[in-house]
């Protein structure tokens, strides 16, 4: 197989424990996260556009996510439509809701078994179908997923244990998976591989829950020991550092960072301002448009707050929520709903200084 996969799974244990498989395979693996309504679409789309930029052959691989008739046939419709413009595109789709049903019975691609979890369909297809160079537990690392995932509370050994993995993947929330997704998906892919050492001793749901604090520090540690809190942070901040070429903004002459989704910006954004001086302010927009903004003395934020949202608060500390923002899944659309808002400001500002000179 030369063509690159693009793997899009479900946001819990059994959809990063299909991704979890395909790293025991060979293949060059593009890995996509999404919940349940737009976000679906959303990715796909992204998909599509990264196959496009390519224009090499590919394999759309989705996993744990059942599709509506109508993204179905759009889906369908959208590679067949490359394939006529001689691309090589196929399209696997392995699922276990019984709420594909109908898009099951039209698509050959589409693969739907509601006796069996999503990781338990791609472990079995994988041995099939792919190479498939498997580690010793990754059998009984499947059926522990698949007794969680099933809610098999008979066989309570790998029920026990799938809960705290659940649990492992579910309050995994360091990262956020809009801004740093590749980041965050290979976090949580770590913190399975970790979890497959414990599978085998005594009292293993135990010893794993004992565990996962310290091997969630030791993903983020680089070299001193911290508390979590403090690794992290350090952590996010050389991220953002890291996006500078695409996420800075101007206002008015000021250099901002826009980030989506992040939070706790009294210490990420003050961290990042502190690593990164030549910045003014930082902003991050919240999911529903709430906006919280941080400076270090260069800009007051409080009147940034004030002319984009109607916001306020203090020089250094101020925060807004913006009127009619749209919920994304995608940093580059955010980014564009901000920048819209940032030249609407400015445009109405040159307006009102032009009247004042007249």
């Amino acid at each position: 197989m030369q063509e690159t996969i693009h793997h899009l799974s479900h946001i819990d244990l059994d959809g990063y424990s299909c991704q979890f498989i395909m790293q025991y395979t060979p293949y060059k693996i593009t890995n996509y996260n999404a919940n349940y309504g737009a976000e679906v679409k959303s990715k796909l789309d992204l998909i599509l556009e990264n196959i496009r930029k390519s224009k090499q052959s590919a394999l759309i691989l989705i996993t744990d996510l059942n599709l509506t008739a109508d993204e179905s046939r759009w889906l369908n419709n959208e590679v067949r439509k490359m394939n006529d413009d001689k691309l090589d595109v196929k399209i696997t789709l392995l699922d276990h809701h019984g709420s594909g049903q109908e898009s099951a019975k039209k698509y050959e691609w589409y693969f739907l078994d509601e006796s069996r979890c999503a990781t338990k369909i791609m472990y079995d297809y994988t041995k099939e179908n792919f190479e498939f160079n498997e580690p010793s537990w990754m059998e009984k690392f499947v059926n522990v997923v698949n007794a969680v995932d099933l809610w098999k509370l008979d066989e309570v050994e790998n029920f026990e244990y799938g809960k705290v993995c659940m649990r492992l993947v579910n309050e995994t929330r360091e990262l956020n998976r809009v801004m740093f997704a590749d980041q965050d998906n290979n976090y949580k892919l770590s913190l399975l591989k970790e979890s497959t050492k414990y599978i085998e001793v005594d009292n293993a749901p135990v010893a794993l829950d004992n565990k996962i604090h310290s091997i969630k520090k030791e993903f983020f540690k680089i070299d001193e020991d911290n508390t979590l809190d403090n690794l992290s942070t350090n952590y996010i901040v050389k991220l953002l550092g890291d996006k500078r070429d695409t996420n800075t903004i101007y206002y008015k002459g000021y250099r901002g960072f826009l980030s989506y989704g992040v939070g706790n910006t009294s210490i990420v954004g003050n961290g990042f301002l502190v690593a990164y001086p030549e910045y003014d302010f930082i902003v991050d927009v919240s999911y529903r448009g709430a906006m919280s903004l941080r400076a270090n003395f260069n800009v007051s934020v409080a009147q940034i707050a004030k002319e984009w949202a109607n916001g306020g608060g203090h020089p250094n500390a101020a925060g807004g929520r913006i009127m009619g923002f749209k919920e994304q899944y995608r940093y580059d659309k955010v980014k564009q709903q901000i920048e819209t808002i940032i030249n609407d400001k400015e445009s109405r500002a040159s307006v009102l200084e032009y009247k004042k000179e007249d």
